[in-house]
């Protein structure tokens, strides 16, 4: 008799459903697990023999053979062990076959029949609802699933209550979805003394999702505006909070089973490798670029992280998608975050202090600044020098709008662009707006492409450069809800273009 589980397999974010296949049959007493699995899965017969054996359940002294169908799909993980032990409870008839197999399931085993959570519930879930079948995963693991509620998700604490649901002695009641409150934000954007201009660029950056670099002195404030861009965006949507939480979900980074509605902040060190930020590595899980998906990345020391990691964010930031390619698979990973990088003007960070600068100075500050190839610099919509805070306005008492004045602006503003994106599948801000849609929703007034014209010729504007203007003066349009793009708007987004060249 062949008795028939499933589960899945992950690809990137994507859960493919798996048939796991168990026949026992007569011959040489042996367990053996074929369809191209891994170590973690090869090791499930002997935490399933072990967890069989605490239930006082006997294998039958015959050749137990379980396949993973399709068989040239790489299986990896351990969440093979529980959808394995169904298939050979249900062949040896334990287990009613039918039951079994209107079920995925995926969870580990520990050698006393206890599951263990696992990673990737919330995808399997998914999957799971496509299929038209019940997800079984562990119970810690269940209040994430549930929140795809086009399917019933059951979660157990072991497999000997998988064996009493089964059996109708103790069925078990299903999951509830989680959700893990953010916690209090104290972080106020008042706290900054000074840089007006750098706190209005961080308000049209977290406004249309424009990606923005700081550059100035060190102790100026760059880190501790970049620390405040949480409390000034608005919480996640549904959608968007099940696109993040799948892609924690697969990183093991849901707390408490939950889903929070918080957006993501990532900082990494800037010592962070390659696959550390554009994911890869075992089993090609996702990088700092995905974990930020739909919320900010925070690049401190900008020219100090390795320039191959830097220039590999140039194709993940023009398209919101990055695709980790190994010898037997591509596996895609959306990340469309708000970048937000920061940097001292030269290696000693007092380039334009000359009783402080050092011997290298000025060269110093083309070399160091020169990390930054012109390609991706040509990505950043807003350009910022934050110049030093005088010690006497230190003792000034907190000025400027609080950010909770400012995340209402910001709200307002992403609601216009939220009408006016309704209807198109790939643009959601004003910084995916490309190709005749920006051309539309940014016309500007003759004024404004007059100056546009004249700044583009002064100072080469790239197309790139061209289109992103556009894009932040759509956005600044927005905050001052004009539903035309007008002169003033169109000078201050050239104006961060700017900031950082030459010419001014």
């Amino acid at each position: 008799m062949v008795a028939l589980a499933y589960t899945v397999a992950f690809e990137g974010v994507e859960a493919r459903l798996v048939e796991v296949q168990c026949a026992v049959a007569p011959g040489i007493p042996a367990f053996a697990i074929v369809g191209l699995p891994d170590k973690a899965v090869s090791e499930a017969r002997e935490r399933v023999r072990a967890a069989l054996t605490e239930m006082a359940i006997a294998l039958p002294a015959k050749r137990i053979t379980v396949n993973l169908s399709p068989a040239d799909l790489p299986k990896e993980g351990s969440h093979f062990d529980l959808p394995i032990a169904l298939a050979l409870l249900a062949a040896i008839g334990i287990l009613p076959p039918e039951d079994v197999a209107r079920t995925v399931a995926l969870g580990e085993l520990s050698l006393g029949g206890q599951l263990v959570p696992v990673l990737g519930a919330l995808p399997a879930a998914l999957a799971a609802a496509e299929a038209g079948r019940t997800l079984l995963c562990p119970r810690a693991s269940g209040a994430e699933a549930a929140w795809v509620g086009a399917t019933e998700v059951i979660g157990a604490g072991s497999l000997a209550e998988v064996v009493r649901h089964y059996s109708g002695d103790s069925p078990l009641a299903p999951a509830q979805p989680g959700e893990v409150l953010p916690p209090p934000f104290g972080r106020d954007l008042r706290d900054v003394k000074g840089q007006e201009r750098a706190k209005r660029a961080l308000e049209i950056a977290a406004a249309g999702r424009h990606h923005l670099l700081l550059v100035g002195p060190p102790g100026s404030g760059k880190s501790m505006l970049a620390a405040r861009l949480p409390g000034l965006l608005p919480p996640l949507t549904p959608p968007e909070a099940l696109e993040t939480s799948m892609i924690h979900s697969l990183a093991g980074l849901l707390t408490e089973g939950g889903i929070s509605r918080a957006r993501p902040f990532r900082e990494p060190h800037h010592t962070a490798s390659m696959a550390a930020i554009i994911g890869g590595g075992r089993g090609a899980k996702p990088g700092e670029v995905s974990l930020a998906h739909n919320g900010v990345l925070f690049l401190d020391e900008f020219p100090e992280f390795p320039r191959t990691v830097l220039e590999t964010l140039r194709q993940p930031v023009e398209s919101g998608e990055v695709v980790v390619a190994r010898a037997n698979a591509h596996v895609c990973y959306p990340c469309r975050f708000l970048l937000v990088a920061a940097a001292n003007p030269c290696r000693c960070g007092h380039l334009a202090d000359a009783a402080r600068a050092c011997a290298k100075a000025p060269a110093c500050g083309d070399d160091y600044m020169g990390r930054i190839s012109g390609p991706l610099l040509d990505r950043f919509d807003l350009r910022v020098e934050v110049p030093p805070v005088a010690f006497q306005d230190l003792d000034l008492p907190p000025s400027g709008d609080s950010s909770a004045d400012v995340a209402a602006r910001i709200a307002q503003a992403r609601a216009a662009q939220s009408r006016r994106y309704a209807g198109h599948e790939t643009a959601r801000l004003n910084a995916d707006a490309e190709g005749r849609l920006l051309e539309e929703i940014a016309e500007p007034c003759a004024e404004g492409r007059d100056l546009l014209s004249k700044v583009a010729a002064r100072i080469g504007l790239s197309a790139r450069g061209y289109h992103r203007v556009l894009r932040v003066a759509r956005t600044l349009a927005d905050l001052d809800a004009s539903a035309r793009v007008r002169r003033p708007h169109m000078a201050e987004a050239v104006s961060y273009r700017l900031a950082l060249s030459k010419e001014v």
